[in-house]
């Protein structure tokens, strides 16, 4: 028994150093474990690109790497070009690259290319801009098993204008609203560019639709039928309506265009008819309401002319308030949807250019 007692004695002394020596190793020995790739990342050097309708733009976007020492060649880089939108578990492909392989898709198809400026440039050049390109667009680069993603919003100059139809006021559901700015030659407007208007100025005391499925309307001169007059000024915010079931009117944007806004000088007023059959024969068609805010705003078109235009409202553009064309404010100002037998108006007209 003594024996045994001096030998597990004995080990144990034995042990001893060496366990000091692991221990001290644990507690003044560091190890780092590093992957042996590139370190992938991405820059937008801008978060916001201005353009307008028919111009170009280009969303910025470059890459860096960082090598460790020994790291083999890169693989091939992808790029991805998609467009964000209002839901966000859906994205709107605008273009693959990978090498010499590049695919563009749906209406970016042929209007889109990469800048390619330098070995690490996937900045993104948009052609032609259209009202519908107007967003944030996100940069992805994936390299191997790493992938690093940026975002960039394309804004557009123009202008936002409310609408609603002829047979009046909260008349359309989301889908009605849509189609009805695109008639008008513009989009439904976004919180973001309706927000922008009421900075500008803009006030109007009835809802209307934007493209998140909201209904919103903006106050400058907060007054009692249009929230209280002891309420701050602001966008007033309906929430999110049903898009089948609400009924409200629209807040439309629209940018430049590629033609002539104009005043037909015609020795008689006209009829609706007679007013759409003038501009045709002048080689033009009957403007539209989009296409006045749009020549009003973005050209200072002025004209003291109540006139036709395409959806049967009479309207008229004033950018120099003056006595009996507005006297108040430079404005477009809106007469009505008149019997459209009614020979009390001349018309405006729009030639497109190609």
């Amino acid at each position: 028994m003594n024996s045994l007692l001096l030998l597990a004695l004995t080990s144990l002394c034995v042990a001893d150093p060496y366990e000091r020596s692991y221990s001290d190793v644990e507690h003044h020995r560091t190890i780092y474990i590093s992957e042996n790739g590139p370190r992938l990342s991405v820059e937008m050097e801008q978060t916001k690109v201005i353009s307008h309708r028919g111009g170009n733009a280009t969303l910025p976007c470059k890459f860096h790497r960082e090598f460790s020492t020994g790291t083999a060649n890169s693989p091939k880089t992808r790029i991805k070009w998609t467009k964000l939108t209002t839901d966000y578990l859906k994205e709107i492909d605008v273009i693959v690259a990978m090498g010499n392989h590049k695919k563009s898709y749906g209406s970016y198809h042929g209007r889109v290319f990469l800048q390619e400026a330098s070995d690490r440039d996937a900045s993104l050049v948009i052609t032609d801009v259209t009202l519908d390109d107007y967003g944030k667009y996100k940069c992805e680069i994936i390299e191997g098993l790493e992938d690093d993603t940026g975002v960039v919003t394309l804004d557009l100059q123009g202008i936002v204008f409310p609408y609603f139809p002829r047979m009046g006021r909260y008349n359309l559901n989301f889908q009605e609203a849509q189609q009805t700015c695109q008639n008008q030659d513009a989009v439904i407007a976004s919180f973001d560019q309706l927000y922008d208007a009421w900075r500008g100025g803009l006030d109007w005391c009835n809802a209307g639709w934007l493209s998140d499925g909201s209904v919103q309307y903006p106050i400058t001169k907060p007054r009692e039928p249009c929230g209280g007059k002891d309420t701050v000024p602001g966008v007033r915010n309906y929430g999110l309506r049903d898009k089948e079931k609400g009924r409200y009117d629209v807040f439309c944007f629209t940018s430049n265009y590629k033609g002539r806004f104009y005043y037909l000088i015609h020795p008689t007023k006209l009829t609706y008819d007679e007013a759409v059959q003038a501009c045709l024969k002048d080689g033009s068609q009957i403007a539209k309401v989009g296409q006045m805010f749009a020549a009003w705003k973005l050209m200072g078109y002025d004209r003291c002319d109540g006139g036709w235009l395409a959806d049967g409202s009479v309207r008229y553009p004033i950018s120099r308030p003056r006595r009996r064309c507005s006297p108040d404010e430079a404005t477009v100002r809106f007469v009505g949807f008149p019997d459209k037998k009614h020979k009390l108006y001349g018309v405006y007209c729009f030639r497109t250019y190609n």
